[in-house]
């Protein structure tokens, strides 16, 4: 599926991160690739690492990692209700209830890794098996209409800002 956007299959709130997605390739090569450098980066993290904070406010690495495999849980569930052409209006979350809620600073780092391996597996296969009918179809996320191929692309966007934020604030 060529991850190309149109103009009309997403809000324009989402720019920010659709923006950070190539233009060419698979959607799931894009993402099989993304996923080996995440997995990469994160193994390659000691404990301490995992709980270091950039400023006292912000999370730890453990709960950014934590917060990317809640989001592709999140995202993936919408691609498959998208894709499966259900017209239900699928709630938002609130990222900073979800980790405070979570408790991802208790986990060891290695936990989180596979747990986010684990869940990027099923979003993989998920990507993988949709129809190429089925990208197109238009939805309703968090009150804005969004096709499965951008809420595809909202996933791989949003993993995507959150890894230059590591590499530029937490890895200097």
């Amino acid at each position: 599926m060529n991850q190309r956007l149109l103009s009309e299959e997403y809000d324009e709130s989402y720019e920010k991160y659709l923006k950070l997605v190539p233009e060419k390739g698979e959607l799931a090569d894009v993402l099989l690739e993304q996923s080996k450098t995440a997995f990469a980066l994160f193994e390659g993290l000691t404990e301490e690492q995992g709980s270091y904070r950039y400023a006292p406010e912000k999370w730890s690495i453990k709960q950014l990692l934590g917060h990317l495999t809640d989001s592709d849980r999140i995202f993936a569930y919408r691609v498959l209700r998208i894709s499966r052409g259900d017209q239900t209006p699928l709630p938002g979350y609130d990222e900073n209830d979800f980790v405070n809620a979570a408790g991802f600073d208790s986990y060891s780092l290695e936990e989180l890794t596979r747990q986010f391996k684990a869940s990027r597996q099923s979003t993989l296969a998920l990507i993988a098996a949709i129809p190429e009918e089925a990208w197109t179809r238009k939805g309703s996320s968090n009150g804005h209409p969004i096709t499965a191929r951008a809420q595809a692309c909202l996933l791989i966007g949003h993993e995507l800002h959150h890894l230059s934020i590591i590499k530029e604030r937490y890895l200097v």
